[in-house]
């Protein structure tokens, strides 16, 4: 790789990182062609990039970011071949990554970076994968919000015909 094409290369990463909160480090070698092709289409499907890249030029556009995204943690993991997982939804990797290793050793997870919090190894990917993502938690959200107002609405459905009856044992009392 020359100089400029470095250049290029870290520039591109810097400017993937500054728009992703979430992204993971991840070891897919020993994998065949065929499998790591699989695993890229699987991935393809769920909105993850997966970029193969050299080590130093992570560390590289890293290294200027401000301290408090924690990126500095991730450095420990940025040995050996790494892949890097770009994604919307924090979750989706791990799910993918679970999946794909019932009949597969790898990918391993090096790390994760999720919303300046930093998973580091493989034994977190099942926490990962068990995180709910945005659309989920909103989903939940709004389940619990309309729980109350329709037992509300049932009370009063199922009431009114008690109120009724009372309103008008009531109107022939005061006769």
């Amino acid at each position: 790789m020359t100089r400029a094409d470095k250049a290029t290369a870290i520039a591109e990463l810097k400017e993937k990182f500054s728009n992703c909160d979430f992204f993971y480090v991840t070891d897919s070698s020993t994998l065949t062609v065929e499998q790591v092709n699989k695993l890229r289409g699987l991935f393809f499907e769920k909105g993850i990039e997966m970029k193969v890249v050299k080590n130093t030029l992570v560390k590289k556009a890293l290294e200027n970011e401000p301290e408090e995204k924690g990126y500095a943690k991730i450095f420990d993991a940025l040995k050996g071949p790494t892949a890097l997982l770009f994604t919307d939804v924090a979750n989706a990797p791990a799910r993918v990554i679970e999946e794909f290793r019932k009949d597969h050793e790898r990918p391993i997870l090096k790390a994760a970076y999720i919303d300046t919090d930093v998973f580091i190894g493989d034994d977190q990917i099942k926490a990962l994968a068990s995180l709910k993502s945005k659309e989920e938690l909103l989903g939940e959200v709004v389940t619990l919000l309309q729980s109350p107002a329709k037992n509300l609405i049932s009370a009063l459905k199922s009431g009114g015909s008690t109120i009724s009856g009372l309103l008008k044992a009531l109107e022939e009392r005061g006769e």
